[in-house]
Parts: C-alpha cells; structure tokens; sequence
C-alpha cells in the first residue's frame, strides 16, 4: 500500500505544525477548557465500552498489521522507517477511525551505521598477513527476505572504527569476572581479540571490560546454547523451527546509556548544546564486531578485526496521536511502541506496532462515531530510534520533563507483544499490579483451556503474596525498552506488556531470532503465534488497562502493594545490620519509614474507600487522584546516583551489589565490604544513601497523607 503518496507533502507539514503545540497544550481545541457537553464530573470506567473494545479487536487485522509493517528492513531514519511514520499519520487521521490529533516532532540525533564502501571484516590471518579464513560479511538468504538490499550488514552500533589483529582469547560472557579468570590462569590478554557469547552482560560493558585488560578489540556470538537450546544444525533452525540459523546474527546498539549521545539531558532540537562525538561518553573503548556462531566455531590463530563504522547525525520522527480527555484533558495516559528495526523486524518491534494500530483503530471508530470519549486524554507513541539507544523517548521526556511530570498518569509499553504463545508477562511497578489484575482476569487466555488470561499466567509465572496468597509474578523495569526514561528519569508508574513462552520447554534468553535478518512476518506467522491469538490477547489486555486508567473515577493504582516491595528490601537490608552496626549505622530509621508509609498507604485505600461509597464532589477525586498519580514521583533523588545518567529512582535503579535491597545501599555496601573496614569513607556513602532511601519514604508517606496536613 502506497501510504507515502496517499498522504503527501500538505498532510507533513500539518503534521510538523501540529506536534508543535501537541504536548504543550495537547491538541486541546480553543474553547475546549470545559468539558464536552455530554461529559460528567462523575464520568466512571462504562464497562459496556470496555465489552465492546474487547469484542472488535480482530486478530485478522492485527495479522495484516504485521505483514505490512514488516515488508521492507526499516532501520532509523531510512526511508522505510519514514514511509512508516506516514502509514501511522494516515491511521490517525483518518475520517472515521482516526484520533483527535496526529503529527510528528523531529529531533536531529546522533546514530551509527556501518561504512558502504568499506564493509565491516573480520578474518583469520596468518604471520604474513595472508587471510586464511574470512567471516560472512552478511546472513545466508535462506528465505529470499535476507538479500534484500536494505538488510543492514551486522555490525555494533557505536562501536569505533579500528583494524586490530591479534590472537583469539575466549572469554565467555565478557564480563569483568571473565576476565579476571583468564588473568588469574595467566592467559595473554595484551593485544589480544576477546571472543565472547552474548548474554550475562549488556553489549557495551563487553568492550569496556575487555579494553581494561589490554584487548584489542571484541567479537561478540549468539551460542546456540543459549539461544537454540543446543540446536545448530541448518535443518534443525529456521524455516524448519524457531530456531537461529547457523548464519544468524545478533545486531545492537553497544551505546552505554539511553537518549541521543551528544545532547544527554537536553532534547536534541536546533536549539541545545552539543557536545562533540569525541568528547562524549558511553561509546565503546575498542573495536567491537558480531558474528555468527557458525562462524565462531571455526575461529582460530590471528584474528584481524576491520571496522569501519561512522558516526552520522540524522533526523528521527516520533508520531504522537491524541484522543482528547472529556472531564480531565490535562491528564495524560500514555501508549508507546518504537517504530524502527535492526531489520524487517517483525517481532520487534512491528508485533507491538501491529498492535497499537489495531487498538488506537478500535478506539478511533468509537471515537468518530460519538459513542464514547475518555475521561483523561490518551496519548498514542511511536518513538524512532529506539534500537540506538531509546532515543524517540528519551527526547520527548527530555523536551517536555515539567508537563509530564506534573501531568502525566501512568506509561504503558507495548514493545514486542509477542515473544511467544504461552503466556502473559508483565513487568511494572507495583501500583499498577491491581489494574493489570484487574485485566488479566476479564479476557479469556488464547486456546482451548477455558482459563482467563489471569489464571493461565499463574500456572506459569507465580509467587506467594503475604496479602493475596498465590497471584501472578510481575516483573521489574530496568532500561531494556522506552518504558526506562518514564521510570526511571520521570518517575511514572510505568508497565510492559507481551506474551511470552514456556521458560520449563526452552533456556532460549530472548526469542531466537532476535535482532537478525530473519525476523520476518513468516517467523512469526508459521512458530511465534499462528493464527494471532496471542497478539489479540495481548491487545485486548493492554487495552483495557488503557481503558480502566483513562476512564475510571478513581486512578486504579494500588499504593498499598508498594509495601510488600519495601517489606522485601527492609528483611534483606536487615541481614546486613551487625556489619553495619559495627560501623554506627542503623536500620532503625529505616525500620520507622517503611512503617510510616505501610500506615499512610493504608489510610489513604480506607479514604478512597469512603468516598466511593458516597458521592464525591469533583475536587475530591482529583486530590486523590493527584496523590496516586505522584507517589512515583517521591522515589526520584538527584542525589542517589550522580554517576549514573537518567537514574534517579532510589528503588529501581541498576543494583551492582548482591544483596536485593534498596540499589543505592546495596551498591555502597557492597563497595564498603570490599575495600576493607579501613575505609570510613566507604561507609559513609553507606549511610548517605541509607539516609537518602529514608528520606524518599517519608516524602513517599507524606504525600498520601490528606492533603491538609503538612
């Protein structure tokens, strides 16, 4: 479908005019500041408009979704990925199943790709320098999709350009344990090539932990262990299975943080400071090169790595679509997925965009239709370049940090709907346990067990509450998709959502395919999710959490089931008490803030309850609302982690230490504990972020106590 010329330059540079303001005033009409006529102060949650999104989101449609979107490779910036952001304008202008508003901002970023005219290599040489044996410069078309011209050649994004030769060292997973072990076995690592697997350590920490021990430069392989279970045979993998190919290789950004390199903390507009790529920081040290694991295997003597990447300052599009809030538009419930891909990138991320068009379809037809308009405003996201390093959203929180963080009431990210057919997976902060809950139970799970989505998760991912017996495992967040600058930079309740695969049938560490050019539509169409059930109910899931938080009176977050977090991180920080008492620190003020916050939460549930049973009156319900909506905020320090970027949440933050406690104690503990007792000064940043996790607590028990009360 030609959506490019169906559009055209006219509807663009509307487009453009109009995500100017989108965010600013969110496409709020002049003369919009009341609420629509029809709307009531007391608009709750229909539950027969919830029914009637469950009942027409087709699986057909989300199929065709698929096929379209994942036709053509359509990495950042290409002119795939831009025809892509015309086919979402399309969608949501659209006269009869369009949104409010639609348009996209541009910001100028900085990406990596390899060099055309001199491709990435890596060979085996010998003392003369003649090359022995060379590695596929791409992946074996065995579908015919893999010899498209567009298919980017595998390589490291960021990785610095560089020829280094050396001997092959194995070092597993690359991290720093790795390499200390081949130290400590006396093995040369001066000058040396690392070979390592992915998996253990994130891409770029292989390249920084190498660099520290003399390497030269890193190849990193996708082990059919670890991804295939074991299965490396051409019949054995892909199209007779799930399985990688032989060929197959694993693409990725290898930048250490998230957002655009050279503008962290600013959007990347023509006004913001710059730093110069060479000044900036994040990139990998050395030369770094994926392979495949047929190629791995055969790897010996000198290795001569040749990188050529370039580093090219380009122009991404995010597409925001906007429904319009009848009672509460300065409220707004937000719904993500990046756009780009390594590849055609039919998993990743097209399942989740597959998806989001089917939803925001749905929603849009109700919507022209006049039948229903939510309560708070629904923003519809698709981020770019999020493959490089969730820059679309990185930027967007960057721009407008003070509106959403004042505004904004919860983030839910649909990024690959579909890993596999078994099961549910969530991951999320704990208020929004309840309204997932709440979801999971409404829709019947895919196939012929007659369980709701919600018990069909159970048999999978369980855990035992203290509060509710045995309820569904939820996961955390950590920065693995554009749900990390709401949590972690914003503090906004966030969540994930996909369905996801049997974990006791296969040790696969992500679907096997991952990042490679055979992530098509046939992938997913033949292994991943015949018949598309599972990307319905994934829709149908995702919806209506959307539904439950746009349109109910009350926000449905649950502030309570923060306490069983906190109980959790209180018992293992209390398993440190005699080191620390040795030291003058105690856990007692510790021990006072999570009490206080266990007796404000459940006040505050006894407050709401009450005025559920009445009728309140407008102001009412927006304290309270208020008060849900900023909880999250209160975890947020600027002085928790200085030396990490974007990291500011004193719960979710990266935890290098061992013990599962608050990260910022953990992290300082375990740096006390190793540098000896002879470093007080090591144990004062131990009492310093013991002081900072008390303090966010209070804050925390503070703000949902009755807003009268100082």
């Amino acid at each position: 479908m030609q959506w490019v010329k169906v559009l055209g330059g006219v509807v663009g540079a509307a487009a453009v005019l109009g995500l100017g303001i989108i965010v600013g005033h969110f496409a709020i009409p002049k003369g919009a500041d009341s609420p629509a006529p029809s709307a009531s102060a007391s608009q709750d949650l229909d539950m027969k408009i919830l029914e009637t999104l469950m009942e027409q989101l087709d699986a057909n449609r989300i199929r065709e979704n698929l096929r379209e979107l994942s036709k053509e490779p359509h990495l950042a910036t290409s002119p795939r990925d831009e025809a892509l952001v015309q086919l979402l304008l399309q969608r949501w202008q659209d006269p009869e199943s369009g949104l409010d508003s639609a348009g996209t901002t541009e910001y100028e970023v900085l990406l990596s790709f390899p060099n055309g005219e001199q491709p990435n290599r890596v060979d085996v040489v010998n003392s003369t320098g003649a090359i022995l044996f060379s590695c596929r410069h791409s992946e074996e078309n065995v579908t015919g999709e893999q010899g498209d011209p567009n298919v980017v050649p595998p390589y490291a994004a960021y990785a610095p350009p560089g020829t280094p030769q050396g001997p092959l060292v194995y070092a597993n997973q690359g991290s720093e344990e790795d390499f200390k072990e081949l130290q400590r076995k006396e093995v040369k690592l001066q000058d040396s090539i690392a070979l390592t697997r992915y998996g253990g350590v994130g891409r770029g920490a292989k390249a920084v932990n190498a660099a520290k021990y003399g390497v030269a430069g890193v190849l990193v392989y996708t082990d059919p262990k670890d991804i295939n279970d074991g299965k490396s045979l051409p019949n054995e993998t892909f199209p007779h299975s799930w399985c990688l190919p032989p060929s197959g290789v694993e693409r990725g950004s290898y930048f250490e943080y998230f957002g655009d390199p050279l503008t962290p903390y600013l959007p990347a507009r023509p006004y913001s400071f710059r730093l110069n790529s060479d000044n900036a920081s994040g990139f990998p040290p050395i030369p770094i090169q994926p392979i495949g694991f047929e190629d791995a295997q055969v790897l010996l003597c000198q290795v001569n790595v040749s990188v050529h990447n370039r580093l090219e300052l380009r122009n991404s599009s995010n597409v925001l679509g906007i429904i319009r809030g009848a009672v509460e538009p300065d409220r707004y419930v937000l719904y993500g997925n990046h756009r780009d891909s390594w590849v055609h990138g039919a998993v990743d991320p097209s399942t989740g965009t597959a998806v989001l068009l089917e939803l925001s379809r749905v929603l849009g037809t109700l919507l022209k239709k006049g039948t229903w308009r939510p309560r708070r405003s629904i923003v519809f996201a698709s981020w770019g370049a999020e493959e490089f390093g969730l820059i679309g959203s990185t930027e967007f929180t960057e721009e407008f940090f003070s509106k959403l963080q004042e505004r904004a009431v919860a983030y839910i990210n649909v990024d690959i709907s579909v890993f596999a057919n078994a099961t549910l997976r969530v991951q999320g902060t704990p208020p929004i346990q309840s309204v997932v809950f709440s979801a999971a139970k409404q829709i019947s799970a895919p196939g012929s067990s007659g369980l709701s989505i919600y018990d069909n998760w159970i048999r999978y991912y369980n855990r035992s509450s203290p509060v509710y017996g045995l309820v569904p495992s939820l996961g955390t967040l950590g920065a693995g998709s554009d749900y990390a600058p709401f949590i972690h930079f914003l503090g906004i309740s966030s969540m994930d959502i996909a369905y996801t695969y049997d974990r006791s049938k296969t040790s696969a560490r992500i679907y096997p395919t991952y990042h490679t050019a055979f992530d098509t539509f046939d992938y997913v169409d033949k292994f991943l999710d015949p018949g598309f059930s599972s990307h319905q109910a994934v829709a149908r899931t995702a919806g209506n959490v959307l539904l439950r938080l746009s349109d109910s009176l009350f926000l449905p977050l649950n502030v309570s089931d923060y306490s069983e977090t906190l109980r959790s991180f209180l018992q293992a920080a209390e398993n440190l008490s005699v080191l620390l008492e040795q030291h003058n620190i105690s856990l007692g003020p510790l021990v006072t803030a999570v009490e206080k916050f266990e007796g404000a939460a459940t006040s505050f549930n006894q407050r709401i309850a009450t005025l559920q049973e009445g009728t309140p009156n407008p102001l009412q319900v927006r304290m309270i609302n208020d008060q849900l909506m900023l909880l999250e905020r209160t975890f947020l320090s600027s002085q928790a982690f200085p030396e990490e970027r974007y990291y500011s949440h004193v719960l979710w933050a990266p935890r290098t230490g061992s013990v599962a406690t608050f990260p910022g104690l953990s992290n300082a503990y375990s740096q006390a504990e190793n540098t000896g007792h002879d470093r007080p000064t090591a144990w004062d940043e131990v009492q310093r972020q013991l002081s900072i996790v008390v303090a966010a607590l209070e804050g925390a028990a503070a703000t949902l106590r009755p807003v009268a009360d100082l």
